[in-house]
């Protein structure tokens, strides 16, 4: 019997040691399925442009609140103000395709730095002028950003960057943390601008023209916080083709290294014997292979449906309208937008974490249609706090396909045109979301208003059937292959 009574006695004690396993493995699937596991393990530089996307777009935040309501206060008619919004959005769409274009041959590292100078030049000029004219024109060869989204020629270079610098598998992770970044940048800068204002207004007693000029010196110092975070950049942020050159020898040159360091889809010297016949202007040129060029013709199609639609209704116009129609008060404004930010930015967690299960596309179109019938809503109560909940469900979900689109971008388009393609997309997004500004004024001028907020939710919804129809099966096809090539310079 007392034999028998041992045993069970020193076998209890090991076996509290699995649970803190088991803890420790769920721990670690949480943070894997939140994508903190590949931000951690990403390099520096990936971090630091997560960082530069937070300021610029804190600065971005800090202007769109007050931006419609400035120019309205100088005096200038709707119309005018659509035009400017207009006129802006071609000149960044100008600007940008000139950099993006160029900015693999003349540096990446150096296009961010001039864009970040521009950004606090245009905070410079609107804190010191009032004239339409002089305005318009720091808009335009500046950064000014006049819808609240992305703006200049930061994120197709800052995105392409983070596709070379990080594996397949983790870019959906990774590009949701820089997303949900800007959005948090957007949301503390329109909480920051809202507070601001009425600090100097209520406390200090500043008149409203003052405060808003007090703004923009904000915005011109966050311009060249965003420049110091670009200087720190390593040299691993650049073209692999750049690189390549960085490494020759003075003078000619060994013939053989660019060959060497070609990152060509199938590894093979075609691309850098052509660029060797190029002189000029023509040598910074990227190519774009004919296989390509129909993906890229689709592409640019849907996006500029969807910027359109965006530009008809962004958000700058939508903070005013909350102003106009219901008279809230900027402060309020200011920390309810900031609320929609950050239920946004949480929300690019929980699509990152769909994409791995559904894959990017299908995630792209759930999550982002819904938002779009929202958008469409807005504009229809007479009641306040229901055109807030429109506004806050489409704010909060609006922004969700963000990480998958990006991730989708990377896979669909091969690695030595993303920077290129990328600017191209932007460009196309930029000159149709001009169009909308000034349709807008036209709209609200002759009291029609809320069809600015259907037209808007109408055209990002065909974006997304658009999507779901040509891409669906392409992006399984694109990701087979880059496997197939990555294995390939694995077995190399």
């Amino acid at each position: 019997m007392s034999e028998e009574t041992i045993p069970p006695g020193p076998a209890t004690p090991p076996a509290p040691p699995p649970p803190p396993a088991r803890n420790g493995a769920v721990a670690k699937r949480v943070l894997g399925e939140l994508g903190l596991v590949s931000l951690w393990h990403s390099p520096v530089d990936v971090k630091l442009l997560c960082a530069q996307r937070f300021v610029r777009m804190l600065g971005y935040g800090v202007s769109t609140l007050i931006l419609v309501a400035y120019l309205d206060a100088l005096g200038n008619r709707k119309t005018e103000i659509g035009l400017f919004m207009t006129l802006t959005l071609w000149g960044d769409t100008c600007i940008s395709f000139f950099l993006t274009l160029f900015a693999d041959a003349l540096g990446r590292k150096a296009t961010l730095a001039l864009g970040a100078l521009l950004m606090a030049g245009s905070g410079v000029a609107f804190a010191l002028f009032s004239t339409y004219w002089v305005l318009l024109a720091a808009a335009i060869v500046g950064v000014i950003s006049p819808n609240g989204n992305e703006i200049g020629p930061f994120r197709a270079i800052e995105e392409s960057i983070v596709a070379h610098l990080t594996m397949p598998e983790n870019r959906s992770d990774i590009y949701a943390w820089y997303s949900l970044f800007g959005l948090a940048g957007a949301a503390f800068g329109m909480i920051i601008c809202g507070w601001v204002l009425q600090l100097l207004t209520d406390v200090f007693h500043w008149d409203l023209m003052s405060s808003y000029r007090a703004i923009f010196v904000i915005y011109a110092g966050i311009g060249l916080l965003k420049l110091s975070f670009t200087l720190f950049l390593s040299p691993l942020v650049e073209s692999e083709k750049r690189q390549a050159r960085k490494t020759r020898a003075p003078g000619r040159g060994d013939e053989t290294m660019p060959l060497l360091n070609d990152d060509g889809p199938d590894g093979e010297p075609q691309a850098p014997v052509e660029t060797n016949h190029k002189s000029g202007l023509r040598r910074l040129l990227p190519e774009i292979g004919k296989d390509s060029m129909s993906v890229v013709t689709t592409l640019c199609f849907l996006f500029g449906l969807d910027a359109f639609g965006t530009g008809v209704n962004p958000l700058s116009w939508i903070t005013y309208y909350f102003q106009w129609r219901f008279n809230v008060e900027k402060g309020k404004l200011g920390s309810i937008f900031f609320v929609t930010q950050i239920l946004a930015a949480m929300s690019m967690i929980v699509a990152s974490s769909i994409a791995k299960r559904l894959g990017n596309v299908k995630t792209m179109v759930l999550t982002h249609l819904p938002s779009q019938i929202f958008r469409a809503l807005i504009g229809v109560p007479d009641n306040m706090y229901v055109a807030l909940l429109f506004c806050i469900i489409n704010a909060s979900t609006a922004s969700m396909d963000t990480a998958p689109r990006s991730a989708f971008l990377a896979t669909i388009i091969l690695p030595e045109e993303r920077t290129a393609v990328m600017g191209t997309l932007n460009v196309v997004k930029t000159t149709a979301a001009s169009l909308g500004p000034i349709i807008t004024g036209v709209l609200v001028d002759h009291n029609l208003y809320w069809a600015s907020f259907v037209l808007a939710g109408s055209l990002k919804a065909l974006y997304d059937v658009g999507i779901l129809l040509f891409f669906r099966q392409k992006e399984r096809e694109r990701e087979r292959e880059e496997r197939d090539r990555i294995q390939r310079q694995d077995d190399e």
